[in-house]
């Protein structure tokens, strides 16, 4: 009987391309994977550590897993595992602690353990780019990984501890991840990474990066993950005139007062962010912007707040991951003075959801009426799911087999905590 793995995925898009390579790996070996609240053989967490609440949902994911099965292996690797590796270890409850430089060699180190022999994680390679293709993950979408680590080291900020300097991957073996994705049948790429606008590797650039995916033959699309609005030109915006990139884009802002900003370290100021948003739209009107904010930075005023209040409201992003600051030890923003009362950062917090919520109807409702070619997921109830070119969500009323391009209608909303947008099926693209 086949040995079975569980995985729970905390945080970034990253750690779930990373998850869903070692889920495909386990698997084309042989082993099960289940589900995170059924019994297995081995339990993998790959935490997040970015914020306090990070660290509470990893400590309780841990603390869930090895409640599970006293007999199950326990694996605590990403982020977390770099920041906080001495006390994880010193947990007799966790079997071992892997960074994230090391994260690749994850199945080795299991697969070792359970044909008896004792391996350390530390005795292993360090390779950010070991993973192999992700076809057997958890996504219709397939990510491809060009880039990790940071080197902007923002005040706030931990990644650069626990990621590391920035480091590229090479443009053939991104071609070749590629071509091995698109031939096993995936419609959409998502290139991710820590600080992908800063990919270079040996001269190749982010946006010369972009258009030689462009360039690979096949019936796909691609979608850029999340970025940083720095380290790219007006020739960024040029490449969403070809059809196989999607308008969308998860631009960070954090703030929408330049005090703040300036004092987060970040690399751009709040003007040249809205001349970036209004580049887009200007050329594309009906682009897509979501974004993430930050509330309760040290030294945030009314004033400040409401900057990025209406910041919010001007440009009008149908999505805002709204965080609140949280202290982390070793940045400069711990260090810093006029910490802001936990009670108003959670009012804060809530008034820019509200804000998220009233644009993102808003965008709908200018989109009521138009097409979008979307990514079908598996049907839940007779109802097909995907996200269109746009990244809007839709649910299409018309039991449709998963991955595959149908164009859609759009009709109305659905309306919810989340609202999302209904279909009318039209045809199929391909």
């Amino acid at each position: 009987m086949s040995k079975k793995i569980a995985f729970k995925t905390l945080g970034c898009r990253l750690n779930q391309f990373e998850t869903d390579a070692l889920a495909s790996e386990f698997q084309r070996n042989g082993y099960e994977v289940v589900g995170f609240n059924k019994n297995a053989h081995a339990y993998i967490v790959n935490t997040c550590t970015v914020t306090n609440q990070s660290d509470h949902k990893s400590r309780h994911t841990i603390s869930a897993a090895s409640r599970k099965n006293k007999d199950s292996l326990l694996v605590v690797t990403g982020c977390m595992a770099d920041n906080y590796k001495n006390d994880l270890e010193k947990q007799k409850n966790i079997s071992y602690v892997v960074k994230n430089d090391q994260k690749s060699s994850v199945f080795h180190l299991i697969d070792a353990h359970f044909k008896g022999e004792v391996h350390s994680p530390d005795g292993y390679e360090k390779d950010k780019f070991g993973f192999g293709i992700a076809d057997k993950g958890f996504h219709t979408r397939s990510m491809i990984k060009i880039q990790d680590g940071c080197d902007n080291y923002c005040s706030y900020c931990i990644v650069p501890k626990v990621r590391g300097r920035a480091v590229s991957r090479t443009f053939s073996e991104i071609e070749q991840n590629i071509r091995d994705v698109v031939d096993l049948g995936f419609k959409e790429i998502v290139l991710t990474g820590v600080n992908i606008g800063r990919y270079e590797h040996e001269g190749l650039r982010f946006e010369s990066l972009i258009e030689k995916i462009l360039e690979i033959p096949g019936d796909f699309r691609v979608r850029i993950s999340s970025m940083e609005p720095d380290g790219f030109g007006d020739r960024f915006f040029e490449l969403f005139d070809h059809p196989k990139l999607t308008p969308h884009l998860h631009l960070c802002l954090q703030s929408g007062s330049e005090k703040i900003l300036q004092n987060m370290r970040r690399m751009y100021s709040v003007k040249e962010f809205i001349q970036m948003a209004e580049k887009l739209k200007n050329k594309h009107p009906d682009f897509n912007l979501t974004t993430d904010i930050i509330v309760g930075f040290p030294g945030e005023m009314e004033e400040d707040f409401q900057e990025s209040c209406k910041v919010s409201r001007d440009i009008g992003f149908s999505h805002i991951h709204t965080f609140k600051y949280s202290v982390r030890n070793g940045t400069k923003a711990a260090r810093m003075e006029n910490q802001i009362p936990e009670k108003i950062k959670t009012e804060r917090s809530r008034i820019i959801r509200d804000i998220s919520l009233k644009n993102r109807v808003a965008y709908f409702e200018k989109m009521t009426g138009k097409e979008q070619i979307v990514l079908t997921e598996s049907p839940k109830s007779g109802v097909s799911r995907g996200y269109g070119e746009n990244y809007i969500p839709v649910n299409i009323e018309t039991k449709l087999r998963s991955n595959q391009f149908v164009k859609v209608r759009l009709s109305g909303i659905q309306k919810g905590d989340e609202p999302e947008m209904i279909g009318e099926y039209l045809k199929v693209e391909s």
